[in-house]
């Protein structure tokens, strides 16, 4: 699908570059065909090198000659860098936006007319070719226009496709998740150390142990707690971690914390409008 479209990225941080690496890696586009942006003439000196792609610094020449625009900056620079576009947007262009709390409203605002904008909610995990991606279609996008958006993310990870409600909810569950996952590691690490285990034993473990088991939840397709009874057997390890679990109200602190984060991508949104 992406064969013979010209795309653009319009900040060439830590997820363009992972969901560019994915599509290189995967033949989707040839490095000829896209074109990148940054500030900054070392980091597009890095850009050439390391992907052979074009780099530039000028966003309003990139976008004019692009087929499908990702924006990937910041959110705060949003409003600068869509004035800075609009007037190179034209009829025809797929406009795709990582940029968080961003609605697709307020891009088409940004932009002047009525183009078609997907907004997407990846993950870091997307730069190991694991990441979960939520994308959205605003008014003027069309399924053509979501297939192509999907093609992009599925190079770099899952992707489901939801209304855009729910995107702000998708930043509290998988958008900052793995943050709540590297505190899950980092305390089973530090279990295994208080239990005796070297340091880097234990991390190797814990890392492995949290890979695995989210492996088995996608492979097998059964529900978590399925996996889960079938290794807790009577008066065992297991069922004995699980109530130690259960008393400190695990469960109760992640769901709290995923509600708190979807409640402050909503606050982050109306400061956008």
């Amino acid at each position: 699908m992406l064969d013979k479209k010209k795309i653009a990225f319009i900040g060439a941080g830590h997820m363009a570059g992972a969901l560019l690496g994915g599509m290189l890696r995967g033949k989707l586009v040839k490095p000829d065909a896209v074109t990148v942006t940054r500030r900054t003439k070392s980091a597009l000196e890095q850009i050439q090198e390391r992907w052979k792609v074009h780099a530039t610094s000028d966003n309003a020449a990139a976008v004019k000659g692009a087929d499908i625009v990702i924006l990937t900056v910041k959110p705060k620079d949003s409003k600068a860098v869509l004035d800075e576009i609009a007037s190179s947007t034209h009829k025809g262009q797929l406009i795709i936006s990582a940029m968080a709390g961003i609605k697709t409203s307020t891009i088409v605002k940004g932009l002047k007319k009525p183009l078609p904008v997907v907004r997407a909610m990846p993950n870091t995990p997307a730069l190991v070719d694991q990441g979960a991606t939520a994308i959205a279609a605003g008014e003027h996008a069309s399924e053509h226009d979501l297939k192509l958006a999907e093609s992009i993310f599925a190079a770099v990870g899952k992707v489901e496709i939801l209304p855009e409600s729910l995107i702000d909810a998708v930043t509290g569950l998988s958008g900052s998740g793995p943050v709540y996952v590297y505190m899950i590691i980092e305390a089973m690490t530090d279990g295994g150390v208080k239990m005796g285990i070297p340091r880097a034993v234990a991390l190797r473990l814990a890392a492995q142990t949290v890979f695995g088991a989210a492996k088995l939840v996608l492979d097998t397709g059964k529900h978590p707690a399925i996996l889960k009874d079938e290794v807790t057997t009577p008066g065992g390890t297991a069922i004995a971690a699980i109530h130690e679990l259960e008393s400190k109200g695990l469960r109760t602190v992640l769901m709290d914390a995923i509600e708190t984060a979807t409640r402050r991508s909503k606050e982050l949104s109306t400061l956008f409008d």
